[in-house]
């Protein structure tokens, strides 16, 4: 049900893939094995740490997360698929784009969004790196479009503030700051920035920034696990991308990168269809706990049910409902409530695999209606 972790098979920093890999059989939504591996990491189960490089005395002024968002936000932009939604960001003024691979991978119909509102389909995907869930798609672009600039991550120091540009549940152009938490180094071909601004579902693929506007990452992944865990991807990587383009037709990209199920229990979906005024009385903050939330508890259940503890997967998500209900406000009723017509339909299941689908299906349903009234209030 849950996403399988996807990029154990992590390729020689020195010559990431850019073809499509043959497709492998998956079993739930995609969840990215760098949520794992970074989790761990910053659990101290993993080397956490790496020496830095000193700061230059001749770098320019600081700049305020006014002042970045300002200059940055024409070359950010919203990336759609058929359920999907995610953020990316301009590199070449003739339609190149970075995101996350997860955003991208097995979407047959892409629209990119630019700042003007226009939207432009994805022709091609110019290379990736699925192990560090990086992807660079092109668009024909209708003009000269603005771009953003990479930074050297590698200069990059626990401490150091951060600026994050991206979409939450839709609502584009959301600003967010912090700090750098941690350097993660995962492996030896895996380092990971772990940040304290927060990233929530829609922001996967957006630019972080340095205080001097440079992008230093890619934001890639959140784990709700107790704590926000919040991760990008060091521009550094994505360096690499830029100079290896190995042009793929969209939709051979998609059909090679779709998940499949295989070797679990054939489940029929029933995922409930809402009308907008079930959110009626929810707030904004209603509305982040409820994705957030779910988002967390389908990152830790997706690995569960797909290594077959289907009643671990279930109990996540069961547990995951109670806690919503108790973090709502008194007045969004509706979500309270498909909430707790899924619990009662899934304990009234004799198998568990079900158990954990009858959940997983309630929370879609929330899912997609919240994407729609956001949608709306954009337009």
């Amino acid at each position: 049900m849950p996403g399988e972790l996807h990029d154990d098979d992590r390729p020689s920093s020195a010559a990431p893939p850019s073809r499509p890999r043959p497709p492998r059989r998956r079993a739930w939504p995609r969840v990215s094995a760098l949520v794992a591996a970074a989790a761990l990491a910053a659990l101290g189960c993993t080397a956490s740490s790496a020496s830095q490089p000193a700061i230059s005395a001749s770098q320019p002024a600081a700049m305020t997360p006014a002042q970045i968002a300002a200059r940055a936000m024409p070359a950010v932009v919203t990336i759609r698929g058929d359920g999907s939604l995610g953020a990316g960001f301009l590199v070449r003024e003739d339609g190149w784009i970075a995101t996350n691979f997860h955003v991208v991978a097995g979407m047959p119909d892409l629209k990119v969004v630019l700042s003007d509102q226009s939207e432009h389909p994805v022709l091609e995907v110019l290379a990736f790196d699925e192990a560090r869930d990086l992807a660079i798609v092109r668009i024909h672009a209708p003009r000269r479009l603005p771009l953003l600039s990479l930074g050297n991550s590698g200069a990059v120091r626990p401490g150091d503030p951060v600026v994050a540009i991206g979409h939450p549940l839709g609502l584009a152009d959301t600003v967010s700051n912090g700090l750098v938490s941690a350097v993660r180094v995962v492996d030896p071909e895996l380092t990971l920035l772990q940040i304290s601004a927060p990233i929530a579902p829609g922001s996967s693929g957006g630019p972080l920034f340095n205080d001097h506007g440079e992008v230093i990452g890619v934001a890639a992944a959140v784990s709700t696990q107790g704590q926000n865990l919040n991760f990008g991807v060091p521009a550094d990587y994505l360096k690499r991308l830029l100079v290896r383009p190995d042009p793929v037709p969209l939709s051979t990209f998609a059909a090679e990168t779709a998940e499949e199920e295989q070797g679990l229990p054939a489940v029929k979906r029933s995922v409930p269809h809402h009308a907008l005024a079930i959110l009626r009385g929810c707030t904004e903050g209603d509305l982040l706990v409820l994705a957030r939330t779910m988002d967390g508890a389908i990152q830790v259940g997706s690995p569960l049910y797909n290594q077959g503890d289907f009643a671990s997967c279930y109990h996540v998500y069961a547990g995951a409902s109670l806690d919503m209900e108790r973090r709502l406000g008194p007045a969004c009723r509706g979500p309270r409530n498909a909430l707790i017509e899924g619990r009662r339909k899934a304990a009234g299941l004799d198998d568990e695999a079900a158990q954990a689908w009858a959940m997983r299906d309630a929370f879609d349903g929330l899912l997609e209606v919240i994407l729609r009234k956001v949608h709306g209030e954009a337009q």
